[in-house]
């Protein structure tokens, strides 16, 4: 039975689009989600997704804020908004100084403000997010769920950059970290799922979709992880380069002329798999190709797996053994075949597929998929960042009003 007196509405803010969810209590599924898309443009719309059902209407040139009142209407409708009790904002960082979810105040606000210039493509358009549902839901508790917080936890040699260090005193030049609700979640899971000690185990996890990351959790705690100081750093992803010799993009600069701003945009929009393939940015669409006989589809999907047998491997040794590599994320819960091309490539470590399990799992199923002999183990576990969003937000409110 579900409780629709208490909900929590979780809101996820980008520059162009907004995804919601609104959850009662501890159940994982959301009672409805929603996505505002293209806003600000002709074609912007709502897509809400109920019990199955979809339903699309138009925005009509609408921004954030259209977008948000027209999801209170639709709550309204429903009996939903005068239950809901919080709202959740995904807010991708939190710099060094928020390593947990934090209810939002205006100081805490004017804090998130000033860490922008850490995350210019996304901490602005999450504030907005925040800015434009606490003006619409001011009676309600909002925190900030942030992506970074997970990786606090990281040694001093895991995140420092070796250059003068005025870089990171004065400008705040680190190793960050993303994905860490991600991260958090699953790690979590594996140790229910595997039966693991939670004071003594390690694990590499792959968040693996349009953005993916690597983290090496030691008893519950990021210790290291392939993203750095942006987003950009790591793992062959959908439009981005991951890791690249500086120097590279010297050459590339001098010879094509090109701008900071261009080569971000060369990086961040036209690399990884969309620009080694030449083709796409999906892994499935890649696959299909392949199998057709795509020469550059086949060419990106093996430096992707090829960058993340190599990071799971490197990440491995910030650990006292290796219990388990955990496969989420789109691309990680439901590609079999970069599943089983990574673990073949990780047979250094004792890692024995086995090609039946790794089939079945797909949808949001959770399971092993290493033989009875593999010497570690690997497991799918599909991410639920929007609960743990939910659920972050219900914790901080009941400590505050526990205090």
């Amino acid at each position: 039975m579900i409780d629709i007196r208490s909900l929590v509405l979780v809101v996820n803010c980008g520059s162009s689009s907004v995804k919601f969810g609104v959850f009662s209590g501890t159940n994982r599924e959301p009672l409805l989600s929603a996505l505002a898309e293209n806003l600000g443009q002709p074609e912007s719309r709502l897509v809400v997704k109920e019990k199955g059902e979809k339903t699309e209407m138009s925005l009509d040139s609408g921004s954030h804020d259209v977008a948000l009142q027209k999801l209170l209407g639709i709550l309204e409708q429903k009996g939903w908004l005068s239950s809901i009790v919080a709202v959740g904002h995904r807010t991708v960082h939190g710099g060094e100084r928020f390593s947990a979810s934090t209810l939002i105040t205006d100081e805490i606000l004017r804090e998130m403000d000033a860490l922008s210039n850490l995350a210019p493509l996304h901490n602005p358009a999450n504030i907005l997010g925040i800015r434009t549902a606490m003006a619409a839901l001011p009676n309600v508790p909002h925190a900030a769920v942030f992506d970074t917080a997970f990786h606090t936890t990281m040694p001093q040699a895991a995140f420092t950059y070796a250059v003068p260090q005025d870089c990171y005193r004065n400008l705040g030049v680190r190793r960050y970290g993303f994905h860490g609700t991600s991260h958090r979640f699953v790690a979590a899971e594996a140790i229910e799922l595997l039966g693991l000690d939670p004071n003594d185990h390690g694990l590499v996890i792959a968040h693996l979709g349009n953005g993916a990351s690597a983290t090496a959790v030691l008893n519950g705690k990021s210790v290291d992880t392939s993203m750095g100081f942006t987003p950009l750093e790591g793992l062959v992803m959908g439009t981005r380069s991951g890791d690249i010799d500086p120097g590279a993009l010297f050459h590339i600069a001098r010879e094509d002329g090109l701008t900071i701003d261009e080569l971000d945009t060369l990086l961040n929009r036209k690399s990884g798999l969309l620009g080694l393939s030449g083709l796409s940015n999906d892994c499935r669409t890649l696959e299909n190709a392949e199998k057709e006989g795509h020469e550059g589809a086949k060419l990106a999907l093996d430096v992707f797996v090829h960058r993340l047998a190599r990071y799971i491997g490197g990440l491995a040794t910030s650990l006292n053994r290796l219990d388990a590599v955990i496969f989420t994320g789109g691309i990680g819960e439901n590609s079999a075949t970069m599943r089983q091309r990574t673990i073949e490539r990780l047979s250094v470590f004792g890692l024995k597929l086995d090609a039946d399990a790794n089939g079945q799992m797909f949808g949001g199923r959770c399971g092993v998929i290493t033989a009875k002999d593999s010497k570690a183990t690997a497991a799918v576990i599909a991410t639920n960042e929007e609960w743990m969003i939910s659920h972050d937000t219900l914790e901080a409110v009941a400590a505050s009003t526990a205090a």
